[in-house]
């Protein structure tokens, strides 16, 4: 389900690190990460606060190896949730890529 949602976004590719760990990017930058090392997804969130939140909630829980505004969203998670996690991480990180590159992936 990850793979699929990934893939349908603009401009994204799937990365095979080194690791254990594969993510997918957009712009060269890592917005979804996954592996057997990690029980869930990783996704970016808008701030620290907003991770915590979401983990206070229980919709997700700390993102082991990465910076605290990210969360683990389980893999059994609803797929309306998936997508939304997915969706507000990649938004997250194409806002935070150069405009020109930007307008490349509108056109994509």
């Amino acid at each position: 389900m990850v793979n699929q949602i990934c893939g349908a976004l603009p401009g994204t590719r799937a990365s095979d690190p080194t690791t254990e760990l594969d993510s997918w990017k957009v712009g060269e930058k890592m917005f979804v990460c996954f592996g057997e090392r990690i029980d869930g997804f990783a996704a970016k969130t808008d701030s620290v606060e907003t991770a915590q939140m979401l983990i206070d909630a229980g919709a997700a829980t700390k993102a082991p190896y990465f910076h605290k505004s990210w969360v683990l969203v389980p893999m059994d998670a609803g797929e309306d949730e998936m997508r939304h996690r997915i969706q507000t991480s990649y938004d997250i990180i194409v806002k935070s890529l150069p405009k020109k590159l930007q307008a490349t992936l509108d056109q994509a």
